[in-house]
């Protein structure tokens, strides 16, 4: 991977404070092939898993973005067709919008996908139906500000160029960048050039996903806690640093492959909150350190509303791989 890299003139990256997350997305990627490799997870559990993860991915996206439906409500939506009282027409068709979208990705995603500007447009216009449809599916034409972020998205004028310029970035690879990695730098540029009047944040989570699925793994699910870091990291990112960006998208990553291996015939590594395992004989760390660990990926864990689970043998192999290096 190299350190840096100007792409036309649109933008430089500089990648050298993403190197410290190599060994954890290398474990991504082992996760990954074990799930490839191992026997097939029944149909039935295969259904209810991604049921589940679109589901949480429908709450969670909607809810970055302000909807206040909660996950039961979301639930209640979607699979039993209730209206919740009290909640706007706008938050309920932005449930059922993001879960036609999630079946829309579904469709594109194969093996050797190559990304298509019409596919990105189409998630926009399917995230805003009924909602916005002047703008549903359509570049923006008119210069937008962003409460809190620290830019100024570029001029309406350069917008198509700059989405094709990244699409071909993107299907390229030029710098020769792991799936993860070029997800994340999709993930903040497409962000940073907010190509829609609305809508943005769900739609670049979509994509993203696009780029993650069509390499085998499962969906990243950003989560309505870390939104606040979640924004500093892409604030970050706009200053040339993809550290803490990528640590979350790895982390959000890990956290749906533990879904699958959990479900795997044989599986049995167990995660519990991480206050749980530090009391067991044998772990030399406290609670807080352990828990720095998780958050810095230097650790198989992954996180559950506020509470950080990760597994006795994470711990384990931490302690031998320090021994080692000793």
């Amino acid at each position: 991977m190299n350190g840096n890299a100007d792409i036309s003139g649109m933008f430089e990256i500089n990648l050298i404070d993403m190197y410290e997350l190599q060994p954890f997305i290398a474990r991504l990627y082992e996760k990954r092939d074990r799930i490839k490799s191992s026997r097939p997870i029944p149909a039935s559990a295969l259904s209810k898993i991604r049921e589940g993860l679109a589901l949480e991915w429908t709450y969670n996206s909607n809810s970055i973005e302000g909807n206040t439906l909660s996950l039961r409500e979301t639930q209640l939506v979607l699979q039993e067709g209730i209206t919740i009282q009290g909640k706007s027409l706008r938050e309920h068709f932005e449930a059922h919008n993001h879960e036609k979208a999630i079946q829309y990705l579904y469709g594109l995603v194969s093996p050797g996908y190559s990304m298509r500007s019409i596919d990105i447009l189409s998630l926009h216009g399917l995230v805003l139906r009924s909602i916005e449809d002047d703008f549903a599916g359509r570049v923006r034409n008119g210069g937008v500000r962003i409460a809190g972020a620290n830019f100024v998205p570029p001029n309406a004028r350069k917008v198509p160029d700059m989405l094709d310029e990244l699409i071909e970035f993107t299907n390229s690879n030029p710098m020769g960048l792991n799936d993860v990695v070029l997800a994340t730098i999709f993930h903040h540029r497409l962000v940073w050039i907010h190509p829609f009047f609305d809508g943005n944040g769900r739609t670049v989570r979509l994509a993203m996903n696009l780029l993650l699925m069509r390499a085998g793994f499962p969906p990243a699910i950003i989560l309505k806690n870390d939104r606040k870091k979640y924004y500093d990291a892409l604030n970050q990112a706009n200053n040339g640093s993809y550290q803490k960006l990528g640590l979350l998208m790895t982390q959000a990553l890990e956290r749906s492959l533990n879904i699958y291996l959990n479900a795997l015939p044989g599986y049995d590594n167990e995660y519990e909150p991480i206050v749980r395992i530090v009391e067991e004989p044998g772990v030399p760390y406290g609670q807080e350190y352990v828990s720095l660990l998780a958050r810095q990926g230097k650790i198989d864990a992954y996180k559950e509303g506020n509470v950080w689970y990760t597994s006795r043998e994470a711990v384990k192999d931490y302690v031998e791989n320090r021994k080692r290096k000793r």
